[in-house]
């Protein structure tokens, strides 16, 4: 979808940016304060990492008007964000905070439902055991196998979960 971003710049925005501008406008009309702050810094991120991906195609002579996020981009980085909370949710348990816990993972939770649905053991499984039998993978092609399952899988499961899966089948 195309939008106008003040002067006379056009940006291409993904679908979920876009979806995510549109929850901010609700947000704002049903003055829901938590969502609203969540949904902010979820569109802070991936500002920040659209403007970090131009400014790089800047630097390698590229044009700048190609910087928009894609989607997968876009899941890439709500999956970090999640996971920061996540990690921030677990050390706030362990500081006695609960109260900031549990807001931690009320927004881990909010963001996961901008996520796509995530693979389950036996999908991912099925696609390790795909790579590792087209290209005859063995334990030193850790990383190779790691690459093609993430790559097919496209951000639909996490890198912890995929591990497991090409260790455990790689028997390592």
């Amino acid at each position: 979808m195309k939008r106008k971003s003040g002067g006379n710049s056009d940006f291409w925005f993904s679908m979920l940016e876009e979806k995510i501008s549109l929850d901010i406008k609700a947000a704002l009309k049903a003055r829901n304060a938590f969502l609203l702050s969540t949904l902010r810094l979820a569109q802070s991120v991936l500002k920040n990492k659209a403007l970090k991906k131009r400014a790089a195609q800047v630097k390698a002579g590229g044009p700048a008007e190609d910087a928009a996020l894609s989607d997968e981009e876009v899941v890439t980085a709500l999956r970090t964000e999640v996971k920061k909370r996540k990690e921030s949710a677990e050390a706030y348990e362990k500081g006695a905070r609960p109260e900031l816990a549990q807001k931690e993972l009320e927004e881990a939770e909010l963001l996961r439902a901008y996520l796509p649905k995530e693979a389950d053991d036996a999908e991912v499984e099925q696609y390790v055991r795909e790579v590792i039998h087209e290209i005859g993978a063995d334990q030193k092609q850790f990383g190779k196998v790691m690459g093609l399952v993430m790559k097919k899988l496209a951000g639909r499961a996490s890198g912890d979960h995929v591990q497991k899966a090409v260790k455990s089948a790689l028997g390592i």
